[in-house]
């Protein structure tokens, strides 16, 4: 199967962009050629850790151009990535690497978690060659190619396993739909250890032979000097980091006359502030939807064409879209229902998990959980969510997680945790917990207690400890009572 994305293997895209900067990060800049260079000195250096067809490699850095050599050092090879958040705590991390089953791990020091497995320091990888050029494997589209990690119902967080026909439909879709081309220039802000800023923003411009700029953390303060400096022709981001930007002071007037689009997407935003952010910065926002389970996105809208401010668009090239009844039943042009998404972009499923899986994809249909309709042009507005899924400044944040953890805790009876609405954030995490009779726990202890196991952006913004909590008729305890209840005091 030809891989668009794959520097190897003869791609037209690559050989005639092979001497042009392809690559960027705050450290070093890379031409296509050089990047392959890294990418077959990598390969060798794992080989020699005895890695190979079919092995895991997880990944625990932050931003920069390792992250991506080390990712397709792993598909030279003929063996997956699992790209881990670099600020999750060993707890976290240990997890991960374990329940990957990766054989090796790339990351940034003796401090950084191991699961026990062979490290690999990024400072330690190679990028000369030093032997035989190792030959590429022959990767088919069932090769699997990437297992992130998304927290699920359970609360123990699930691999979804993404192989290479989903990467090699997505990035290609994303191309083919953003109008990609070698004078494109994308600006990476999001974290690569989500799905988004591999395909949408990684993959798709490197298929079309443009230049990649990986810029690291977000920053308010150097975002725009960035966009400046670099002039890149589009961005992705999350719904927050345009509030930020749209509250930023009213003598902030850069140049982004090089930005023929910029894309919102990973959580939901309302018409307002894509408003604001147009009018105030000249941008076209497309909006789009989608889930790691279907490889980032399903719906987009159109960079030219009609554009619908308070929908994600209409489905990409090759998925399509449906509004299911509680009976399944797809419903009429709308009519409110579950989302549910098919095509060649929905995951294989989820790592060990075949009963999951079997739930979350039925008769080739991916059961989003999200609530919402379709117009009469195809169109896509989210309502409302089915899951208890907290997202926080386009971070998936999965309740049940943070009561494994809380619950933990010994005198802790129960506990239950649900979002607050935030404007900065869009939501925030905040707990409720009963103890057992003389217990005396403390908030601030059960707070530490989180810090501890969990990454800062999934530690409640307070620990309310009540006498009980509210549960409904069967026993269950009663979250949307909890939720009134929050959205009802001032925040």
């Amino acid at each position: 199967m030809h891989l668009g994305y794959l520097p190897w293997g003869g791609s037209h895209v690559f050989q005639s962009r092979r001497h042009e900067v392809g690559l960027r990060d705050d450290r070093i800049e890379l031409s296509y050629a050089e990047f392959e260079v890294r990418v077959e000195a990598f390969a060798e250096q794992l080989g020699r850790h005895g890695f190979g067809r079919g092995d895991v490699l997880a990944i625990m850095l932050p931003n920069r151009i390792e992250l991506l050599v080390a990712m397709f050092a792993a598909w030279r090879l003929g063996g997956a990535a699992t790209p881990v958040n670099p600020v999750f705590t060993s707890h976290e991390a240990d997890y991960q690497i374990e329940d990957s089953e990766a054989t090796v791990v790339v990351n940034l020091g003796p401090d950084a978690p191991t699961g026990g497995r062979t490290v690999i320091h990024v400072d330690d990888m190679q990028t000369e060659r030093r032997g035989d050029t190792v030959d590429p494997a022959d990767l088919s589209g069932d090769d699997l190619a990437l297992l992130i990690y998304t927290s699920g119902s359970t609360g123990r967080p699930k691999g979804v396993m993404l192989d290479h026909a989903n990467a090699e439909s997505m990035s290609g879709t994303m191309a083919q739909h953003l109008r990609l081309t070698h004078e494109d220039h994308c600006m990476l802000i999001l974290p690569l250890f989500h799905v988004n800023a591999i395909m949408v923003s990684a993959l798709a411009t490197m298929r079309s032979g443009g230049q990649l700029s990986v810029v690291g953390q977000f920053s308010a303060t150097r975002f725009f000097d960035q966009v400046e400096r670099l002039r890149p022709t589009y961005f992705s981001a999350v719904p927050t980091i345009y509030a930020v930007l749209a509250s930023l002071p009213a003598d902030v007037k850069p140049d982004t006359s090089s930005l023929r689009f910029v894309i919102c997407g990973a959580a939901p935003v309302s018409q307002e502030l894509l408003e604001k952010s147009q009018e105030r910065y000249g941008f076209t926002m497309v909006e789009g939807y989608g889930l790691t389970e279907g490889t980032c996105a399903s719906a987009c809208n159109p960079v030219d064409g009609i554009r619908k401010l308070g929908t994600v668009g209409p489905a990409l090239p090759g998925q399509r879209l449906a509004i299911a009844g509680p009976d399944g039943q797809h419903l009429a042009h709308g009519q409110v229902g579950e989302v549910l998404i098919s095509g060649p972009t929905v995951m294989r499923g989820y790592l060990n998990k075949p009963e999951a899986t079997a739930e979350t994809v039925v008769d080739g249909w991916l059961h989003t959980g999200d609530i919402g309709r379709l117009d009469e042009d195809g169109y896509l507005a989210i309502v409302d969510r089915v899951k208890d899924m907290i997202i926080r400044g386009g971070e998936n944040i999965y309740p049940k997680e943070i009561e494994a953890v809380l619950t933990g805790v010994e005198g802790v009876l129960e506990a239950a945790v649900v979002g607050r609405n935030d404007e900065m954030y869009g939501e925030v995490p905040v707990a409720y917990v009963s103890v057992y009779p003389g217990s005396e726990l403390t908030e601030e202890q059960l707070l530490a207690h989180c810090r501890q196991h969990l990454t800062r952006v999934k530690v409640p913004e307070r620990i309310d400890i009540v006498g009980a909590l509210p549960k409904n008729p069967v026993g269950k305890i009663d979250k949307p009572a909890l939720r009134r209840s929050l959205q009802s005091q001032p925040a």
